[in-house]
């Protein structure tokens, strides 16, 4: 993603530093030159279509969503606030869960909001949720009942890592109310990564760029949270996010491989998929209820 739910290197709602390049290709016009023969140009092949194969903008199962879910509704949350929400899937799980509840997403990506708007709508939830166009560092759309911050701390601060996980769970607990609850999902290192490794992930990745689970646990407490409950996506989830979030443009470079702009596509999905392979099985996404302590 381009907007508040991107990481520093832009592209994608990961819930990691790393935001490896959108599985895109730009639009394309007519390149004729001015001596082409008179009349209409001929048709270029169509742009593929994006991130169809994603219900969620990051590794998580429909299972796992669905726990998630139960659990948080189980606190009957009036008010939902998701911060970098993307299309806002997870969102609309909760406010049909709790009837009556309504809920407000932020992000600065237009097209993803759109699809939220849509989705809403053919749920019946329109009048229930605004998704809004807009920046959540400094917002103010909180305290609400439930926050949802889902691999997007860093819409919520300029800060960059180490200290953005410690400035964004700052801002977390000014936007949740008393009794409330937080789901953040954050990325979180399953081992030391080398050097060598480092090296083929995400442009200009460093050791700091993320914690260890144990430390991201002491932070969330010493930002004044109590871990009601701790999961992490397994590796099933990521091979699923990771060949979803690529494979409608992979199918159409394959169908299309003359098309101007297939050269720039190959070097793209040939990039981002040397850097998940290079951090594949080393950075873990953890998903941590959070209770506000008193």
């Amino acid at each position: 993603m381009t907007g508040d739910a991107a990481g520093p290197g832009g592209g994608r709602k990961t819930g990691v530093a790393a935001a490896p390049v959108a599985a895109t290709v730009p639009a394309v016009t007519d390149t004729r030159t001015p001596s082409a023969p008179l009349g209409p140009p001929a048709p270029l092949a169509a742009e593929p279509p994006q991130l169809t194969r994603l219900t969620f903008h990051g590794p998580l199962s429909g299972h796992r969503a669905g726990r998630l879910v139960e659990r948080l509704a189980r606190t009957g949350p009036a008010t939902v606030l998701d911060i970098g929400c993307g299309w806002g899937e997870l969102m609309l799980r909760v406010l049909e869960a709790v009837p009556g509840a309504t809920g407000v997403g932020v992000d600065l990506k237009a097209g993803d909001l759109a699809r939220g708007r849509r989705a809403a709508e053919e749920r019946g939830l329109a009048g229930l949720v605004r998704f809004l166009e807009e920046s959540a560092t400094g917002t103010s759309r909180g305290p609400a009942d439930l926050v949802l911050c889902v691999g997007s701390s860093q819409a919520l601060t300029t800060v960059e890592p180490p200290g953005l996980v410690v400035e964004a769970l700052r801002a977390l607990r000014g936007l949740v109310t008393d009794g409330g609850r937080v789901l953040l999902g954050e990325g979180f290192w399953q081992r030391p990564p080398a050097e060598a490794e480092l090296a083929g992930m995400w442009p200009g990745a460093r050791a700091t760029d993320h914690y260890d689970l144990g430390t991201l646990l002491d932070l969330t407490v010493e930002a004044g949270f109590r871990p009601e409950w701790t999961e992490t996506a397994d590796a099933g989830e990521w091979e699923e996010f990771e060949s979803a979030y690529q494979a409608d443009t992979e199918v159409w470079l394959a169908e299309h491989p003359d098309h101007p702009r297939a050269a720039e596509t190959r070097e793209r999905l040939d990039r981002h998929r040397a850097q998940w392979m290079s951090y594949r099985g080393i950075l873990g996404l953890a998903y941590l209820t959070l209770v506000p302590a008193r």
